[in-house]
């Protein structure tokens, strides 16, 4: 079981990794687990300029694996994919306005949603930091 983050001060060794490049970090929040997702420097990287986010609706339930927001960049669309199954309990509407902040500042308030975890069991399919490291190397 992955250690549980404070999403107040995250830094990308302690998050953990989807093959598609998605991160979460898992907090207690009123007795629940809820995922913070965003997506890799490496990702916003590969997509570079980065011009629209379509923003995952509060109240919608994911699944894991299963796209679950788009991204535009002057490249093409991207879709986020959800690394664990749950609901959405809240979208960073900040992004609205200032989509930079994904690619100025991607593990803090460049963070996309906020997922109430229903199923733990996708929590282990996901990658440590040093073997997302290793992914991003492979890939470069």
């Amino acid at each position: 079981m992955p250690s549980v983050v404070n999403t107040d001060d995250m830094k990308p060794e302690e998050l953990l990794y989807a093959d598609t490049h998605e991160w979460i970090a898992v907090a207690e929040e009123n007795g629940a687990k809820v995922a913070t997702l965003g997506i890799s420097a490496f990702a916003v990287e590969s997509l570079t300029d980065l011009v629209f986010i379509e923003l995952p609706k509060p109240g919608r339930t994911v699944t894991a694996k299963e796209p679950i927001c788009e991204v535009e960049s002057v490249k093409a669309v991207s879709d986020i994919y959800s690394p664990v199954s749950g609901e959405v309990v809240e979208a960073n509407s900040a992004l609205e306005d200032n989509l930079e902040k994904i690619s100025e500042d991607p593990y803090g308030e460049g963070w996309i949603c906020k997922i109430r975890i229903e199923d733990e069991a996708g929590l282990e399919a996901l990658k440590s930091h040093a073997d997302y490291e290793k992914l991003c190397a492979e890939q470069a």
